[in-house]
């Protein structure tokens, strides 16, 4: 299977700089690029996209807005932010707003491939470095990290995936691994959390800002 990416970015040199690191793809098509946010849109409605790369200081309409605009429109479009920013509580804002994942510009030659697929397969990505920065940024504003920043990759996209309201079947099907698996992570989730029922991790993700509250 291909997978089309839209690549949005208003610099030219950026654009050109992604396709090279995706040329030797054999399983991605750069089927098409924008230069702004009203130009996303526009192309958004002209074909069918597996996955935008988008940036998020770009002219005109960008950032968080332009991301909500593109899920209310499609849904199920994986978004794959770019940022100038390493803020950690800046990649908490874009994935609550609906992007499926958070690179830094700095770490696409190495990374872009990989998060391309991971969020093209249903997946949520965070690098290494933005998921230490965020546990660091949350000790250093508590004295102590959060239970939450404890977790591994894999059971935070789970834990984000049932706090979004999917089933333990549908978690399975989005990160294509098995049920059982699924319910083991819950199962070590609601241990780390010290939280006994989905509902109550809801709660805990509203009081640490994770999830917007109902």
């Amino acid at each position: 299977m291909i997978i089309d990416i839209m690549i949005a970015d208003d610099h030219a040199i950026m654009r050109e700089g992604l396709k090279q690191i995706l040329a030797g793809c054999a399983d991605m098509r750069v089927a098409g690029e924008a230069c702004d946010g009203d130009d996303v849109l526009r192309k958004l409605r002209q074909q069918k996209w597996d996955v935008v790369v988008l940036d998020m200081s770009m002219p005109g309409r960008s950032g968080l807005d332009l991301i909500k605009l593109i899920k209310a429109e499609k849904p199920g479009l994986p978004i794959l932010v770019l940022s100038m920013h390493k803020e950690d509580q800046y990649a908490v804002r874009t994935l609550k707003a609906g992007a499926s994942g958070y690179l830094c510009k700095d770490s696409a030659p190495s990374l872009l491939v990989s998060a391309i697929r991971k969020v093209a397969s249903g997946g949520t990505y965070i690098s290494q470095e933005t998921a230490e920065n965020m546990a660091l940024s949350a000790l250093s504003k508590t004295g102590d990290a959060p239970p939450h920043t404890l977790l591994s990759e894999r059971e935070y996209q789970v834990f984000d995936l049932m706090i979004a309201g999917d089933s333990v079947t549908e978690i399975a099907n989005r990160l294509n691994i098995s049920v059982k698996t699924v319910s083991t992570h819950k199962t070590r989730i609601m241990q780390k959390l010290n939280r006994t029922s989905v509902a109550d991790m809801v709660h805990y993700a509203i009081e640490h800002g994770i999830a917007k509250q109902p």
